[in-house]
């Protein structure tokens, strides 16, 4: 009887000693694997002055004025950095195409001390926001090159202060950018050929920002993040020639032919996200 009572005791104890425990254990946040997705408003942010430039003597420097043969500038009517709003004779442009993209992503941190917290992550994107730029000639005529990142793979490291009870974390991020970018060429020009060289390209950029993150339970957080892309795009120009264009043909006075391409060769979006994760 006296052992019987000592072990129905001490199963009784421990009964209640455990979920003492399970309240007394406080979740571990920010420590170990997740994975997540987004849905990201993208935006173009380039100058005002953004315009076209052009190598009429064909030597790889985007340095020279397009002239007729009495050597006035066949680009006076002006350059935008957008898409014409109505004919060439109306040398006016609207606004870059902001868009919706999403991105999924996986990623691992690692609390440090109390407050700190490092990690890594790897995300897929797609952005569908694009950037035009146009020209307007006195023939008159318009020229507009268009460049979007369809996909986008980006690894990125961040760190950030997580107070408190550990659920809300405020970071910074940064890292390298692999995109796929698409370009187009439009013009109201019949006369000359128009051909694009290094058109469909994926490129290097860097990538950094900013973000706080928030548990709603102990395996699901929300996100919300801002993020400046830059990707480097020297490459890309379109080649002008002859088509059906007389010799006398602006573009033609010079060596025969002229390149052309955006007079800012980089490419920066700025992309708002919202996302959840499922942490592990």
């Amino acid at each position: 009887m006296k052992y019987s009572t000592v072990l129905a005791t001490a199963i009784f104890a421990g009964a209640l000693a455990q979920p003492a425990a399970a309240q007394d254990a406080e979740p571990d946040y920010f420590n170990g694997f997740y994975v997540g997705g987004s849905l990201n408003g993208e935006f173009i942010d380039d100058s005002s002055n953004e315009g076209l430039v052009f190598d009429t003597d064909q030597d790889g420097d985007f340095d020279d004025s397009v002239r007729t043969t009495t050597g006035a500038n066949a680009f006076s009517p002006g350059l935008c950095n957008g898409t014409p709003n109505a004919g060439p004779a109306t040398p006016t442009c609207g606004d870059d195409d902001a868009a919706l993209g999403y991105s999924a992503k996986i990623g691992i941190d690692q609390r440090l001390g109390e407050w700190g917290v490092a990690g890594v992550v790897l995300e897929g994107a797609k952005s569908n926001a694009t950037d035009f730029t146009t020209g307007f000639s006195t023939t008159p005529a318009s020229y507009t090159v268009s460049r979007e990142v369809d996909y986008s793979v980006a690894l990125r490291g961040r760190f950030g202060i997580s107070p408190g009870d550990g659920r809300g974390l405020i970071y910074a991020t940064g890292g390298v950018v692999y995109g796929k970018m698409d370009h187009a060429f439009t013009t109201t020009n019949t006369a000359n050929s128009f051909t694009q060289m290094n058109d469909d390209d994926w490129l290097w950029g860097g990538q950094f920002g900013a973000g706080a993150e928030l548990y709603i339970t102990d395996n699901i957080s929300l996100n919300l993040e801002y993020l400046r892309t830059r990707y480097e795009n020297d490459d890309y120009y379109v080649a002008v020639g002859a088509g059906s264009a007389p010799a006398t043909n602006p573009f033609l006075l010079t060596s025969g032919g002229t390149n052309l391409r955006p007079s800012d060769s980089n490419l920066t979006v700025d992309s708002f996200r919202a996302g959840v994760n499922f942490r592990f």
